[in-house]
């Protein structure tokens, strides 16, 4: 197909069918984990911040779930020991998950095991310039939505 014929639509198209692909993938992959990727999202967001502890409120809008599904999320795996809640001492409306010893030993296991496959459905089929331009233009497609800037925990 000529560039001058490609719609946005056969971009987003794309787009869409290979992040279904690799996703599927990764479930497959993830049954031996002993996690979800819903969970393995949540432990990842966590543990990206410093201290591995953030806001639940925070947390909600980096995830890929409902904020409904997320404080059902927390719960469960608070019961299995990979993330502590606390009260947020600067806001008494607030809560502040962080991750446990045991929580991100698990994350890392699992992040193992995502990180291979992403190697091998990704790294393995792109260059390193096309790796950079793809990395270049899903963050221009999310906007604003690119990890703004949050006030830190004290």
């Amino acid at each position: 197909m000529a560039s001058s014929s490609i719609h946005p639509t056969d971009a987003w198209e794309a787009l869409f069918r290979a992040q279904v692909s690799i996703m599927r993938d990764l479930r497959r992959e993830f049954v031996d984990v002993g996690m979800s990727m819903n969970e393995y999202d949540v432990l990842f967001n966590i543990h990206r911040e410093p201290g591995h502890r953030v806001r639940l409120r925070d947390l909600n809008a980096s995830v890929l779930i409902t904020q409904s599904s997320v404080s059902r999320l927390v719960d469960r795996l608070v019961a299995r020991g990979f993330i502590a809640k606390s009260e947020d001492e600067f806001d008494a409306r607030g809560t502040i998950v962080e991750l446990t010893e045991e929580g991100q030993a698990a994350f890392r296991s699992a992040g193992r095991v995502q990180t291979r496959s992403i190697q091998s459905r990704v790294g393995s089929v792109l260059s390193k310039e096309e790796l950079a331009t793809l990395t270049d233009l899903c963050n221009r497609l999310r906007g604003d939505d690119c990890g703004g800037v949050r006030e830190p925990l004290a």
